[in-house]
């Protein structure tokens, strides 16, 4: 009995030994295969990156003759464009503008930069110095090489009627509406400011994007746009108000009045038919009248343009033809211009144009200089 005993005694303590045994081998084995998870999860990021890096952006070079004044080469503008990307949820977008003055000196400016958070599949939430969402020009046709002509339509300048730039916030998007695709943008910004041209005028509404509020009332606008794909259509309106004031002094030492009323109301489409690409645009800014000012009179500062453009089937070569007019309270800036273009596409990217442009100024004893136009542009 005493044998039976320490026999299944010894039998269960071999039982026990090899499943600790057993116990410890399969926790090993666990061990490597999590090991050789992590290194395939690594192999995986290493494969398929959520951090991406983008560089893109365009150059331009040309030749502008002015009439009754020499020619000149120059150099337009070298705007490299980054995005940086994590996952799918957050972007980081900038773009700078070098240019060479006419002195030769070289000048860098920062043209928009932000943080886009991507909300959901309709919405992105867009933080910092972003492009002006009013119309359509600025935003999105601008940049030379997609730009048809070798300058801006008059008016859609810098600080001219249409707004270049906003420091705020705002979102943006898309969704299905029928027959058809809405796109919108909405924000809140720290608005334009005022220039002087004399102690009682104002010269200019400026918008480049200013990086403080003087007076502290926000500007409110956006734009609803509409695109139908079978029609190619896409029309646009867009909308925005709030208060300015006029800035004086320096930088560093800036004082400003008390805020005045600022609106602006534009009208933007775009037509794809039997070849041609048809656009136009309409743009206001209007700053109101305020007695206590040392500019007591506001103004408006009104642009249009149309613009059609046809590349010629089985060939590289593009005819464009724009007119537009910018009307200001200010006489001497008043302009109308034809603008005839032809166009070399080398590839979707890079592009040749000559173009003459035919201006006027409408009011009586005031005149404006016809010019030429040649510029190679080139998007990367």
């Amino acid at each position: 009995m005493k044998i039976k005993l320490i026999t299944l005694a010894c039998m269960l303590g071999l039982a026990v030994s090899t499943s600790a045994t057993a116990a410890s081998e399969l926790e090993k084995l666990r061990s490597e295969v999590d090991a050789l998870n992590t290194k395939a999860k690594e192999w995986e990021e290493w494969k398929a990156p959520k951090t991406l890096v983008h560089l893109a952006g365009y150059a331009d070079v040309g030749y502008v003759d002015t009439e009754a004044e020499s020619g000149s080469f120059n150099v337009g503008t070298f705007s490299p464009i980054f995005h940086y990307q994590f996952s799918d949820m957050v972007m980081l977008e900038a773009e700078l503008e070098i240019g060479i003055d006419e002195g030769g000196k070289s000048e860098v400016g920062v043209d928009y930069l932000t943080i886009d958070y991507f909300m959901n599949d309709y919405a992105a939430l867009i933080v910092g110095k972003f492009l002006s969402p009013l119309g359509q020009f600025r935003q999105n046709l601008h940049p030379s090489w997609i730009n048809k002509m070798a300058s801006a339509p008059v008016g859609f300048g810098h600080d001219q009627a249409a707004p270049n730039a906003e420091v705020g916030i705002m979102v943006k998007g898309g969704f299905k509406t029928g027959n058809g695709t809405s796109n919108y943008a909405l924000y809140v910004g720290n608005g334009p400011t005022l220039e002087l041209e004399a102690p009682d005028e104002i010269e200019m509404i400026e918008t480049p994007g200013l990086n403080k509020d003087g007076e502290g009332k926000k500007v409110v606008g956006g734009r609803y746009g509409l695109f139908f794909p079978e029609q190619q259509l896409d029309i646009g309106l867009s909308a925005a108000s709030g208060e300015t004031s006029i800035r004086q002094g320096s930088s560093g030492s800036y004082t400003y009045e008390p805020g005045r009323s600022y609106d602006a109301l534009g009208f933007d489409f775009a037509w794809r038919v039997v070849g041609f690409d048809i656009r136009g645009e309409y743009i206001k800014q209007e700053v109101g009248d305020d007695v206590t000012s040392v500019a007591p009179t506001g103004g408006e500062w009104v642009a249009w343009y149309v613009q059609a453009a046809y590349k010629f089937n089985n060939s590289n070569w593009e005819a464009a033809l724009r007119l537009s007019d910018y009307d200001t309270p200010h006489a001497s800036q008043d302009r109308n211009q034809t603008a005839i273009g032809v166009n070399y596409v080398f590839s979707s990217n890079f592009i040749g144009k000559l173009n003459f442009e035919i201006n006027e100024n409408p009011n009586a004893g005031l005149t404006a200089s016809d010019r030429t136009l040649v510029q190679l542009a080139y998007g990367f």
